[in-house]
């Protein structure tokens, strides 16, 4: 999968007597703050991005199957490196039903609770 970088702060870690300088590929408080995203025939689903940014903090930790740019959940499906469901399964209601577990605040655990149809 190809990533456009763009320049961005980046973090300096020493390793032993070196050092290394890795680019921060998210920040939170990056993108739009709300958006609507494909639901397929369940109607479209709210997601609200800050608040997820503010929650989990680490960019990568949703981003890791698809790219930070507008479109590309939806656009890695067309090509076939996401099947659908795959992210909302293996992520979201993966997350959402660990924080339910150990009693913590979550978000939706079925698919009526996100779909707005």
């Amino acid at each position: 999968m190809s990533k456009k970088m763009s320049l961005k702060p980046f973090i300096c870690i020493t390793i032993g007597v070196g050092m290394l300088l890795l680019p921060v590929l998210g920040t939170a408080g990056e993108g739009r703050a709300k958006m609507s995203l494909y639901g397929g025939k369940s109607g479209e689903v709210d997601f609200n991005h800050h608040l997820h940014q503010a929650v989990v903090e680490d960019c990568s930790v949703c981003h890791k199957d698809f790219p930070q740019e507008k479109g590309a959940l939806e656009a890695t499906k067309k090509i076939g490196q996401l099947k659908k469901k795959q992210v909302m399964n293996d992520t979201c209601l993966k997350c959402h039903r660990a924080k339910k577990k150990a009693g913590e605040k979550t978000g939706p655990v079925s698919c009526k609770q996100c779909h707005k149809k």
